[in-house]
C-alpha cells in the first residue's frame, strides 16, 4: 500500500470518529473529503483528500447525495457546466454518490436556483438512456 492510501485510511478513521455532523443545504458547494478511490473514480486532492461537490439532496443531518465538480471544461452527456464565483466549473454527473456530512469541511458557494434546475434536469436525463 502506498503512502497516499495509508494517509487516507488514517483520515477516514478521524472523519468517522467525529461526533458532530455538518449542517448543509441543497444547492451549496462544499469541499468534501471524498478520499482515494479506485480506477477512474474521482478522488480528492491535498492532505484532506478533498474536492468541491454540489449538494444535490439532503436526506437527513447525517446523509447527503453529492455530485463532484472539476475545474476542467468537459463535454459530454455526463458533464454540466455551471457558473460559480465568476468562473465556469463542470459537474460530473456520472460520479454522484451518497456520503456522510462528516466528510464536509467548508462551504464555498451556493449556486443559483436556475443553475441548480439545469443540473437536476441533466442528471435526470442521464437515467432515461
Amino acid at each position: 500500500m502506498d503512502n497516499s492510501h495509508e494517509k487516507w485510511i488514517l483520515l477516514n478513521q478521524r472523519l468517522n470518529a467525529r461526533t458532530v455532523f455538518t449542517f448543509c443545504n441543497m444547492r451549496e458547494i462544499w469541499w468534501c473529503s471524498i478520499g482515494m478511490n479506485i480506477g477512474t473514480e474521482l478522488y480528492g486532492k491535498n492532505e484532506l483528500f478533498e474536492r468541491p461537490v454540489l449538494i444535490m439532496k439532503v436526506y437527513n443531518k447525517e446523509t447527503i447525495f453529492i455530485l463532484p465538480l472539476t475545474s476542467k471544461n468537459k463535454d459530454g452527456k455526463y458533464y454540466v457546466p455551471i457558473w460559480v464565483q465568476d468562473r465556469t466549473l463542470c459537474i460530473v454527473l456520472s460520479q454522484g454518490r451518497t456520503v456522510s456530512t462528516k466528510r464536509l469541511s467548508r462551504k464555498v458557494w451556493r449556486i443559483s436556483e436556475s443553475e441548480f434546475q439545469k443540473v437536476k434536469r441533466k442528471f435526470q436525463e442521464t437515467f432515461e438512456d
